[in-house]
């Protein structure tokens, strides 16, 4: 049978006040203590863990503190620096040059709209709401894997496509939900709804789900 919008409604917003129970702290997987710190380790994270991107920011920040030490940094050792996290020559030529625009444009401030940032090599929206959601604390909704699979899974969106899952999710709560909703669906995708596993038996909103793709 076809799910109304309302009650489509009813089951999601129980699924996302369930999970706030089960994660009643939101802290970010990625280690940063400002915004370019922040904008660095996004960029970092493409096709890799956030435990081994945090793995590696300490020293790389404690080396390069300023948007202009990574717009002069030499790419040989930035390459070398983050090379654990893979892609690492493109992701260096990356972090360099959106800092050299961010300080040729932007006075050295790493912007704070999604216009300016998406405007940067190697920024796309995900990126740029990770860095507004977090660094700046505006509404935003992060689509990383975790949640595309876990909003197909469960039913809020018929898409695969980030921008159209960013859009759904936007269409179902109100603006100081969207990083909520963002953090717990990770957080989850993590811990039980895994790609490979889905820990359906220990999950707390199985009765909620409609569990496409899982079997």
């Amino acid at each position: 049978m076809r799910e109304s919008k309302s009650d489509k409604d009813t089951r999601v917003k129980k699924i996302v006040n369930r999970l706030r129970l089960d994660y009643p702290v939101l802290k970010p997987a990625l280690d940063y203590s400002d915004a370019l710190q922040c904008l660095v380790a996004t960029i970092l994270s493409a096709q890799c863990t956030d435990a081994r991107v945090n793995m590696v920011t300490p020293a790389l920040f404690r080396r390069y503190s300023s948007v202009e030490d990574f717009a002069e940094a030499d790419q040989e050792t930035l390459e070398e620096m983050i090379r654990s996290t893979g892609f690492f020559r493109s992701k260096a030529k990356s972090i360099k040059s959106c800092c050299n625009t961010i300080v040729r444009k932007h006075s050295g401030r790493v912007p704070d709209t999604m216009e300016e940032l998406v405007a940067l090599e190697g920024v796309g929206r995900k990126t740029a709401n990770c860095v507004l959601g977090n660094a700046y604390g505006k509404p935003a909704v992060m689509v990383d894997t975790h949640v595309i699979r876990l909003t197909w899974r469960m039913g809020m969106t018929s898409h695969k496509d980030p921008d159209k899952i960013e859009i759904d999710i936007k269409s179902l709560f109100p603006e100081d939900m969207w990083m909520v909703v963002s953090n717990v669906l990770i957080l989850h995708g993590r811990t039980v709804c895994k790609a490979r596993k889905p820990g359906c038996s220990d999950c707390s909103v199985r009765d909620h789900c409609i569990r496409r793709d899982v079997k």
